[in-house]
C-alpha cells in the first residue's frame, strides 16, 4: 500500500531546482573544457540562450499542466502514447546515467581530502560507487529529508566557492587566458559548436521543477519562476567561473586536474585553501547527486504508473520513497561506473555527459512539439507555437553538434527501446 507523500513548499522546491542546475558541471566542466580552450566562453553564451528558450517552453508547459509529474503528461495529449514512451523513458534513463557524472565530480574533489592516493582508477570507481549507495540510503527517508539535505549542501557548499568567484579576479592573468584561448587544431567556430552538447550538461535540470511537480504544493505559482530564474542565474555563474579559472591556471594543468576549483583556490589563497574548497565542492556535488536520485525515483514511479516501466518502480515505502525502483537504479549506476572507468576523470565525465545530453534532448524536443501542435484539449496560442518552434530549433542545434556515429547509436537505442515497448506493452496502468 502506498503512503501519502508530504508535499514540499516553494523554498524547498527552489532549492531542489537550483541544486540540480548548479552541480557537477560547475565543479568539473572547467577541466573538461580546458582540453578545448577559453574559446568555450562563447559556447557558454550560446548554451545559455538555448537554455532560456527551453526554460520558457517548460515554464509554459508547467502553467498549462500544473499537476504534471512526468513528460507523459504533456507529450501524450499532443503526440500519442508511443512518442510519450520514448520521451518519458529516455529522459528517465538520462537521469540515472547522468548521476554517474555527478558522482565522478563529487569524488574527484572528495579524494583530495583522503589520506591516500586517490588518483588510481580503481580508487576513483570505488569512491563513486560508495557515494551512489550513500545517496540511495538517504533517499529512502523520503522527499522532505532529501530536499532539506540539498538545501544544506547548496548553502554550505557554495559559500566558499562564492569567495573564489568574488576575490579570485585579483589573480586573473590575461596572458594565461589568451594563451589558452584555443588549444586545439580546429577553428574557433568548430570548437564553439562542438562544445555545445558538452556544455549543455550544466543546464540539464532546467526542467526538473516541472518534473517533480507532483511533490510541490503549488506548482502553478512556483515552478515557472524557479525554471527561468534558475537558468539565468546558472548561466551567469557558469560563464563567470569558466572565464576566471582559465585566466588563473594554464589550460593543460586544468585539463589534468580532477578538482579544478580546488586547484584555482590554491593559486589564489595558497595551499591551505585547497582542502577547504575541495570539501565545499564535494558537499555541493554530493547534494546534487542526492537530488537527482530523488528526481530519478519520482520519474520512475510515474513512468510505472503509466505502464512504461514494470510495476516495481512505482512501489513506495512508508516514507514516500520509490525504494525498489531506486535500488534497481543504484545497481545500474554501479554498472555504468565500472563500464566508463577512465584513467582521467575529465575523460570519464565527458563520455557520460555527452550520452546524457543526447537522451535528454529527446524529452526537450517532445516538449517543443507539444507546444507547437497542441492537443484536442488545449489549442495552442501564437505564443505557444513560437516557444515550441524555438525549443525545437534549440534541440536540433544541440543534436547537430554531435558526431554522426554517436547520433546513430542514439537512434539505435531509441528504436530498440520502442520495439520492446510495442512487444511487451500491457496498457496504461495510470488512473487519474
Amino acid at each position: 500500500m502506498n503512503a501519502p507523500v508530504r508535499k514540499i513548499g516553494p523554498v524547498l522546491a527552489t532549492f531542489v531546482v537550483a541544486n540540480n542546475m548548479i552541480g557537477s558541471g560547475f565543479f568539473l566542466l572547467p577541466a573538461t573544457l580546458a582540453r578545448s580552450g577559453a574559446v568555450t566562453a562563447i559556447s557558454w553564451l550560446v548554451a545559455t540562450l538555448l537554455a532560456v528558450v527551453l526554460g520558457g517552453a517548460f515554464a509554459r508547459l508547467a502553467r498549462d499542466y500544473p499537476t504534471m509529474d512526468s513528460p507523459d503528461d504533456y507529450v501524450r495529449p499532443a503526440l500519442g502514447r508511443d512518442a510519450s514512451f520514448i520521451a518519458t523513458t529516455m529522459y528517465w534513463v538520462s537521469t540515472w546515467i547522468g548521476n554517474n557524472a555527478i558522482a565522478v565530480a563529487a569524488f574527484g574533489y572528495l579524494v583530495m581530502l583522503l589520506p591516500f592516493d586517490g588518483e588510481q582508477p580503481s580508487v576513483q570507481v570505488a569512491g563513486q560507487i560508495v557515494l551512489i549507495w550513500a545517496m540511495f540510503a538517504i533517499n529512502l527517508l523520503g522527499p522532505r529529508p532529501m530536499a532539506r539535505f540539498q538545501s544544506f549542501c547548496v548553502v554550505f557548499g557554495l559559500m566558499p566557492v562564492a569567495v573564489v568567484l568574488i576575490f579570485g579576479w585579483g589573480s586573473f592573468d590575461a596572458a594565461i587566458y589568451e594563451a589558452g584561448w584555443n588549444v586545439t587544431e580546429r577553428s574557433d567556430t568548430a570548437v564553439v559548436f562542438s562544445s555545445l552538447a558538452m556544455i549543455f550538461w550544466a543546464f540539464v535540470g532546467l526542467e526538473t521543477g516541472a518534473m517533480v511537480a507532483g511533490i510541490v504544493r503549488n506548482p502553478a505559482r512556483d515552478l515557472p519562476l524557479a525554471t527561468l530564474g534558475g537558468v539565468l542565474i546558472a548561466g551567469l555563474i557558469y560563464l563567470v567561473s569558466s572565464v576566471l579559472v582559465m585566466g588563473i591556471v594554464p589550460a593543460q594543468q586544468l585539463a589534468d586536474s580532477s578538482a579544478p576549483f580546488a586547484l584555482v583556490s590554491g593559486e589564489i589563497f595558497g595551499a591551505w585553501a585547497i582542502p577547504v574548497i575541495a570539501a565545499a565542492a564535494a558537499l555541493k556535488a554530493v547534494g546534487t547527486l542526492g537530488g537527482w536520485m530523488l528526481v530519478t525515483g519520482e520519474l520512475g514511479a510515474r513512468a510505472s504508473q503509466r505502464g512504461f516501466l514494470p510495476a516495481i518502480f512505482g512501489r513506495l515505502n512508508t516514507r514516500g520513497a520509490a525504494a525498489w525502483g531506486l535500488l534497481i537504479v543504484a545497481a545500474s549506476m554501479t554498472v555504468i561506473a565500472l563500464l566508463t572507468l577512465s584513467p582521467k576523470v575529465s575523460a570519464q565525465f565527458e563520455l557520460i555527459i555527452e550520452v546524457v545530453v543526447m537522451l535528454v534532448v529527446l524529452a526537450y524536443l517532445a516538449a517543443g512539439l507539444s507546444l507547437l501542435l497542441g492537443s484536442p484539449q488545449r489549442r495552442p496560442s501564437g505564443r505557444d507555437r513560437l516557444l515550441g518552434i524555438g525549443a525545437i530549433l534549440a534541440c536540433l542545434l544541440l543534436l547537430a553538434s554531435y558526431p554522426l556515429v554517436m547520433l546513430g547509436w542514439g537512434v539505435l537505442v531509441v528504436l530498440l527501446a520502442w520495439g520492446l515497448f510495442r512487444l511487451l506493452d500491457r496498457g496504461d496502468r495510470h488512473t487519474a
